[in-house]
């Protein structure tokens, strides 16, 4: 099964619309993208949410990151969309992070599942970061140290 041409293109649109609540810190907004429950996956861990103030919990950590290091700007550039069913996509994506001037501040790739749902919206079911650590960890280790 495939879906139609609109509604491929529209998962284009939720991915820039959830990078425009992440680069706003809002974490509440953030939330809403996903479907509860809903999984992350890494090499190291495997967390599965429930609750939306729990998942709510985690954004607001990563917006404290974001903020400390003056992440300002997140692009999406989608690699891939595969549909698997008629209202299931797997999004094969990179994450581009900016500081406020626009200078490159790391990049990480994901695979996500993504689903529509009762009223046609596309959520996140499953996020599976590739090298989001790897990246993020090479790019702090070149950081001046803070005082």
């Amino acid at each position: 099964m495939s879906l139609d041409n609109t509604t491929i293109y529209k998962v284009n649109d939720f991915f820039d619309a959830y990078a425009n609540a992440l680069e706003h810190y809002d974490t509440k907004a953030m939330t809403t993208y996903y479907s509860l429950p809903c999984s992350f996956i890494a090499d190291e861990s495997v967390s599965v949410f429930t609750d939306a103030a729990k998942l709510e919990g985690l954004f607001n950590q990563a917006t404290l990151f974001y903020k400390q290091f003056g992440i300002a700007h997140a692009r999406p550039e989608i690699w891939s969309k595969r549909s698997w069913t008629n209202r299931i996509v797997k999004v094969k994506l990179k994450w581009d992070y900016f500081d406020g001037n626009n200078q490159p501040v790391y990049n990480c790739d994901y695979h996500y599942i993504i689903r529509l749902d009762k009223n046609d919206h596309w959520k996140i079911e499953v996020a599976v970061a590739v090298n989001e650590k790897q990246n993020m960890e090479a790019w702090l280790a070149k950081q001046p140290e803070k005082h």
